[in-house]
């Protein structure tokens, strides 16, 4: 079996993309359509979409740490200017910062 290779890199900007996809998935939809930074890779894992109905979920996917500015994800936020959010997301959902697919 051939595993993906990591399409980005710490500190890469990238947008959460907004793909679709029904039923249940770990993006949620308050931060698709936003842009964060790649905070770490996390490494090669099953996808969990895939493997909740009852498919194998392979090949294994990249999961990133994305980190996104509070304010970016919620324009009335009041918080501190340095908050952050750290979510896992997987590759599929993912595009360089610059495209809006």
């Amino acid at each position: 079996m051939s595993e993906a290779e990591p399409s980005y890199a710490v500190g890469d900007r990238v947008r959460i993309l907004d793909i679709g996809k029904p039923g249940h998935v770990r993006t949620p939809t308050y931060i698709r359509h936003k842009v964060g930074t790649i905070e770490r890779f996390c490494g090669m894992f099953e996808n969990p979409e895939d493997k909740a109905y009852g498919r194998w979920g392979l090949p294994p996917i990249p999961l990133y740490r994305v980190q996104l500015k509070q304010d970016d994800i919620w324009p009335d936020y009041d918080g501190a200017p340095g908050d952050v959010l750290e979510i896992e997301i997987y590759d599929h959902w993912l595009a360089p910062a610059g495209e809006t697919t």
